[in-house]
């Protein structure tokens, strides 16, 4: 991805932070994701970490209008069973898509350019929430205004997920 892309996406991440109310200091860091696909637009992902420690995580998320963070699990590390994390919608609504009942043709989100091999579908309005147990294949997408959430977890280890489609590389490797 092209820095002045990953600038671009930041700033946009910090103005849907503030449509809902949530204050992100100007030195506070926003990753910025586009899972090695270069279609950030489409598959990609704006959080901002507050604290990772080896029991606690707490991090904000923006997803732009359909934008999808795509299929994974959280696996351990060998000391760790993997994350347990609950998502809370602050703005906007989530299509969350958990293992469980549930029909390709049947989910109100787009089907994103990469690899789902789940539907069950929980829709997430804002104060909604929803915990995923660790191991647990869920991917998830912002309805038509874009979406922050709210993710409460224990420790996050990015490097052990677990993703569906095998093109998907989690860390972002900048062009320029």
């Amino acid at each position: 991805m092209k820095r002045a892309t990953a600038d671009k996406m930041e700033s946009l991440a910090r103005e849907y932070f503030a449509k809902a109310g949530i204050i992100v200091r100007p030195d506070e860091e926003i990753e910025v994701s586009d899972f090695g696909l270069n279609n950030i637009e489409n598959v990609g992902l704006q959080l901002c970490v507050y604290i990772n420690t080896e029991r606690v995580c707490a991090k904000e998320m923006v997803l732009l209008p359909h934008q999808t963070c795509p299929e994974h699990k959280h696996v351990g590390d060998g000391k760790t069973q993997g994350k347990e994390e609950t998502f809370r919608c602050r703005y906007g609504k989530v299509y969350l898509y958990v293992e469980g009942e549930g029909k390709k043709e049947d989910i109100h989100g787009v089907l994103p350019a990469t690899k789902t091999t789940i539907y069950h579908e929980v829709t997430l309005n804002p104060g909604e929430q929803y915990t995923i147990m660790p191991g647990t294949l869920h991917w998830f997408q912002a309805g038509d205004e874009g979406a922050v959430i709210s993710e409460f977890s224990t420790k996050s280890t990015d490097e052990t997920d677990v993703f569906t489609d095998e093109n998907i590389v989690r860390k972002t490797v900048f062009e320029d």
